[in-house]
């Protein structure tokens, strides 16, 4: 496998918005037919978007957070299902940063740039909560260990190279074991059936026995330990999918409007562009997203400057305006998405335009965790100045 290096956060922007338009244009009957985009995340690893984390001392463009999120939202806004494929990659890209060794360093950083894609097993179902894993990673005589567990919600691992697993070893400490798609014991089971993101193939992941070397596996419960990013990153990503469907959403309105619906009677205008009140309508929808657009920048640059200069304090103040900002996204692609029939009315809700795929996907989306919590931590910050626990998931 090869692919195209991505130089810089400038080059990798306008590969991102290349892609995004050729995405966009089967999006919808992707969704509707539940075709799975193997060809597009070809386009993707081919063209070195998922390597430009990869840091500069490896060959690697090192973008920041912010050009990050900035990929992802244009990226979301033409196909959230295909945006959503590698969340999971990039945040595993920073375990191999944070805790891989220089080998592991060099040897994940090299299939990166040459176009492999990082999966995703750390869910599990059926569990007391989202953290209580129970995925083992047992150490055998000869060196090595074997991995053994059943995994859910595995976005992106029917489409990866190298599948990341979430696992206890000795002392039930975290682990993640990079394990190859064609390894003996693993099997991948495409029943995702979430009514959004049908794309994603969030299905399960069979572990029965894989055999894992040692130097596959990093330790993950020491990313915990002391100030750290890891969840701000990954929340960031999310944020930036969800800003993203409200800005594809806010877009379709506005192509309805202009150039499929009717004014209503009693507005007395030509058109419905021009209809007053659809005019208020869009104003307040332009508003939310752009609020949403503008804490979202705010949250990368905050997440950029505490990587430049990590503290206690600087890890804090980042993974609070990345809370703030995932807070504002999730309502405000769920309003977006639902105004969208609002403003364009009852030919929009037709089932053959596929236009509720955008609420389908807010709705989804937004269900990954709960920002009621995240508004807890916020004001926990603010009033006592407790600083966000350090869980990965804020």
């Amino acid at each position: 496998m090869t692919a195209h290096i991505i130089a810089d956060d400038t080059e990798a922007l306008a590969v991102a918005t290349a892609l995004a338009a050729e995405f966009r244009a089967g999006a919808a009957r992707r969704d509707a037919e539940r075709a799975l985009p193997r060809a597009e995340l070809d386009r993707l690893s081919a063209s070195g978007l998922l390597a430009v984390t990869v840091p500069a001392e490896h060959g690697g463009a090192d973008v920041g957070a912010g050009t990050l999120a900035e990929i992802f939202r244009i990226l979301a806004a033409a196909d959230a299902s295909l945006a959503q494929i590698p969340q999971s990659h990039f945040v595993y890209v920073n375990v191999i940063r944070r805790q891989g060794t220089e080998e592991q360093r060099k040897f994940f950083f090299a299939e990166l740039l040459a176009g492999s894609r990082l999966g995703n097993a750390q869910s599990e179902a059926g569990t007391r909560h989202v953290q209580d894993i129970r995925t083992r990673l047992v150490p055998q005589d000869g060196g090595g260990y074997l991995l053994t567990g059943v995994k859910h919600y595995s976005t992106g691992a029917l489409f990866a190279h190298w599948i990341p697993v979430l696992a206890r070893a000795e002392n039930d400490e975290l682990h993640v074991a990079y394990v190859p798609a064609d390894a003996p014991g693993l099997t991948v089971v495409d029943d995702w059936d979430g009514m959004g993101q049908r794309t994603t193939a969030s299905g399960t992941v069979r572990l029965d026995g894989v055999p894992v070397p040692a130097d596959r596996v990093l330790p993950h419960h020491l990313t915990f330990r002391g100030p750290q990013l890891h969840g701000a990153v990954a929340q960031l990503l999310h944020t930036a999918i969800d800003v993203g469907i409200a800005v594809g959403a806010l877009a379709e309105a506005v192509e309805f409007v202009r150039d499929k619906s009717r004014p209503w009677f009693e507005s007395g205008v030509e058109t419905a562009a021009e209809d007053p009140l659809l005019i208020q309508r869009f104003g307040e929808l332009a508003v939310r997203v752009r609020a949403s657009e503008a804490l979202l920048r705010e949250a990368a640059r905050a997440v950029d400057t505490a990587a430049a200069g990590l503290t206690d304090e600087t890890a804090a103040e980042a993974s609070v305006a990345v809370a703030a900002a995932k807070v504002t996204a999730a309502d405000t692609a769920v309003e977006v998405a639902g105004a969208l029939f609002e403003v364009s009315g009852t030919r929009s809700a037709l089932d053959s335009l596929n236009l509720h795929r955008h609420w389908r996907d807010a709705r989804t989306h937004t269900l990954h965790d709960p920002v009621r919590w995240k508004v807890q931590h916020i004001g926990r910050y603010v009033l006592n100045g407790t600083p966000p626990p350090r869980h990965g998931l804020l």
